[in-house]
C-alpha cells in the first residue's frame, strides 16, 4: 500500500519535493490538500538509478538541446516541470490517468487485493465501483459465462455477487469426498450461472460402465434474498429448503440441512427406499433376483439415508500426469459385481499404477487401493486359444507372482532401517511424494512410450478374449487390447476382514479403458474414464497430491 501512496501522491510524501530540496517551509499540512491532489513524481529518471547526484546532475551532464528534457515536456533544474512548454503534459501520477485507463489498469488485479487497494485514496475507492472491474474478476477467476449485464440489470451487480457469494465461498469449489462411512461418494463445487451448486457424482447404472455420470444436487448457494448469501439444501422431493455450511478446517466443510422434514415423502421409508432403489440401480427390489445383492442395496440405503445431507466433506484432487505415464491418469468408473459400479482414482506411481477408490462397499470401503500394477512387468498374452484356457492364463501369472514374492521376502531380509525409511517414504508426506517424483525420473527412459511404443500407435493392438469361466458383467467389452501387466487386487471379508491382495491380470484396452482379471474370484472388472469436466481439482504440487492419497486410507478405514 506504501507503494501505491507513493504512485497516486498521498500519504507523508505528498509535500512538494522541489520545496524540501530547496529548504523552503513546509506552509501545509497533509490534513489541508485535498486527496487528489499532491507530489507528481516523475515516472522514470535518468539520474535516480546510476547517480548520487539526483536530478541536478542529470542536469548538469545533459547536451544543449536536451538538458532536463523527459518526453515533450520539459524539466527544469528543481525538478518540476515547465508549465510553460508546449505540448500535451505528461501525467506523473497514477491519478492523473483518465479514468477508463484507471479501470482496465485495476480490472487486471486480482479480485482478493482490490480491498486494499480501495484504501489508498478516495479515487480509487470510486474507480472501484465500476463494474466492469468486477465482472472481468467473475469471468476470469470463476468462469462465469452467464451474462453477467442481465443481473446487474435484475438489482444484483457483478461486485456483490463477487464480494459477498464468489469470494466467500471460494473455499469449496471443487472435488470432495463425503464422509460416509464405506461408501465415500464424490461432491463437485461449482459455479454454476449464478449459484454455487454442490453436484453429487454418482456412477451410471450397473452394467452399464461406459455411460456417462449422473449428477444430483446436494446443495446450492445464491444471492436471490436481500442480497445476502442463502445456502439451500437440495436433498429430498420437496425442493429447495434451508441449509447451513461451515468450514471446519482447510480443506475440509460441513452440510447441515435445516429443515429434514422435507426428505420424508408422504409414502414413509417404504416409497423412499422405492425412489431410491430406482434412482440409484434404475430397477425395482423385484428385478434384483440375487438375494445376496438384495441385502447388499437394503444395507446401503439405511445406512446412508440416515445423514439426511448432514455430512462432512474432505478435498481430493486429481492426479498429476508424468511424461512417462502410460497413460492420462484420473478418475474412471468400474464395475464391481454385486456391489455395482464404484468410482476410481488412477494414478502412477513410479514403475506402479494404482487405482483407489473414491466409492467403495462393505468389503472394501472408499480410501482403499483396489489394484496396484506392476508396470515393470508386461504380460506377453499367448494366442487365442490359449487365452480362453483358464489355467493356461493362470500359471502365466502365478509365475509372475512368485518372482515377485520372492524378491519381497529377499527385500525384508534387509536391515531394519532400510526398512523404516521406505516406510517413511511410501507414506511420510513431502518425502513420499520426493520419493515418487524420483521413481518417475528414475524409470522415464524404461516406462514411456517410445515411438515404436506408442499407447495410441494401433499397430500395437492385439486380440483379446476373456477365458472361460471369468465372470463378466459385461459381455460387451473390447476384443483387443494395447498392453497386459501383472498386478494385484485387494479382496476382504464384510466389514473390511482379513483383506488380502491377490494376483491378477490388468489389460490395457486404450486411452480411456482398461480391465483387471481377478484370477482368484474369476471375475472381471472393466473400467471406463470419467469424462466430466472437473474445474478447482488439481493438486497445487505432487506432494500435496501423495499426502491425499495417505490420508484417504484414514478417512474410511
Amino acid at each position: 500500500m506504501a507503494v501505491c501512496a507513493r504512485l497516486c501522491g498521498v500519504g507523508q510524501s505528498r509535500r512538494c519535493r522541489r520545496r524540501q530540496r530547496n529548504n523552503q517551509p513546509d506552509q501545509g499540512s497533509d490534513s489541508d490538500m485535498d486527496e487528489e491532489e499532491g507530489e507528481r513524481i516523475v515516472g522514470q529518471r535518468r539520474g535516480d538509478a546510476g547517480s548520487s547526484g539526483g536530478p541536478e546532475h542529470v542536469a548538469a551532464t545533459a547536451g544543449p538541446s536536451d538538458a532536463g528534457e523527459y518526453g515533450s515536456g520539459r524539466v527544469n533544474r528543481g525538478g518540476c516541470r515547465d508549465r510553460t512548454s508546449k505540448g500535451p503534459p505528461h501525467p506523473q501520477s497514477l491519478l492523473e490517468l483518465p479514468p477508463e485507463l484507471l479501470v482496465e489498469i485495476l480490472s487486471l488485479l486480482p479480485g482478493t487485493v482490490l480491498p486494499n487497494v480501495a484504501l489508498v485514496c478516495k479515487k480509487f475507492r470510486q474507480i472501484l465501483n465500476t463494474e466492469t472491474i468486477w465482472r472481468r474478476r467473475c469471468v476470469e477467476e470463476f468462469g462465469m459465462m452467464e451474462d453477467l449485464r442481465k443481473m446487474e440489470a435484475g438489482g444484483v451487480s457483478s461486485q456483490d455477487l463477487y464480494v459477498k457469494l464468489l469470494y466467500p465461498y471460494r473455499q469449496i469449489l471443487g472435488l470432495w469426498q463425503p464422509d460416509i462411512g464405506p461408501y465415500g461418494g464424490l461432491l463437485n463445487v461449482v459455479v454454476d450461472g449464478l449459484f454455487i451448486i454442490g453436484w453429487m457424482y454418482l456412477p451410471p447404472h450397473d452394467p452399464r460402465v461406459e455411460d456417462p455420470m449422473r449428477r444430483r444436487p446436494l446443495f446450492r448457494i445464491h444471492l436471490w434474498e436481500s442480497k445476502k448469501a442463502t445456502v439451500e439444501c437440495m436433498y429430498g422431493h420437496k425442493g429447495p429448503h434451508k441449509g447451513d455450511i461451515q468450514t471446519v478446517k482447510k480443506d475440509e466443510f460441513s452440510t447441515k440441512c435445516n429443515q429434514t422434514d422435507h426428505h420424508r415423502m408422504p409414502g414413509g421409508r417404504q416409497e423412499e427406499f422405492r425412489t431410491w432403489l430406482e434412482e440409484e440401480w434404475g430397477r425395482t427390489l423385484e428385478e434384483i433376483f440375487h438375494e445376496h445383492m438384495q441385502e447388499l442395496i437394503l444395507m446401503k440405503f439405511i445406512y446412508t439415508s440416515q445423514y439426511d445431507n448432514c455430512l462432512t466433506y474432505r478435498r481430493i484432487y486429481l492426479p498429476p500426469r508424468m511424461p512417462s505415464d502410460l497413460l492420462q491418469p484420473g478418475l474412471f468408473k468400474g464395475t464391481y459385481g454385486s456391489h455395482g459400479l464404484e468410482i476410481v482414482m488412477f494414478s502412477f506411481h513410479g514403475t506402479s499404477a494404482r487405482a483407489t477408490k473414491l466409492t467403495g462397499d462393505p468389503n472394501v470401503p472408499a480410501g482403499q487401493l483396489t489394484l496396484d500394477v506392476d508396470l515393470s512387468r508386461p504380460v506377453v498374452l499367448p494366442e487365442l486359444e490359449q487365452q480362453r484356457n483358464i489355467d493356461d492364463l493362470s500359471r502365466l501369472v502365478m509365475g509372475i507372482h512368485e518372482v515377485v514374492q520372492r524378491e519381497a521376502e529377499q527385500q525384508a531380509g534387509g536391515t531394519s532401517a532400510t526398512v523404516g525409511h521406505t516406510a517413511e517414504g511410501a507414506c511420510g508426506g513431502a518425502s513420499g511424494a520426493t520419493a515418487m517424483k524420483a521413481d518417475h525420473d528414475a524409470c522415464s527412459d524404461s516406462c514411456e512410450p517410445g515411438p515404436s511404443t506408442s499407447i495410441n500407435n494401433p499397430s500395437e493392438t492385439q486380440p483379446f478374449v476373456l477365458p472361460l469361466g471369468v465372470m463378466a458383467r459385461n459381455e460387451v467389452y473390447p476384443r483387443t487390447c494395447r498392453k497386459c501387466f501383472y498386478g494385484t487386487g485387494l479382496i476382504a471379508g464384510h466389514g473390511f476382514t482379513s483383506p488380502e491382495r491377490t494376483p491378477g491380470l490388468f489389460v490395457l484396452f486404450d486411452e480411456d479403458r482398461f480391465g483387471f482379471i481377478w484370477l482368484e474370484l474369476k471375475s472381471f472388472s472393466l473400467y471406463s474414464r470419467l469424462t466430466d469436466h472437473l474445474g478447482h481439482a488439481h493438486a497445487p504440487n505432487l506432494e500435496r497430491f501423495e499426502a491425499m492419497l495417505c490420508n484417504m486410507q484414514s478417512w474410511t478405514s
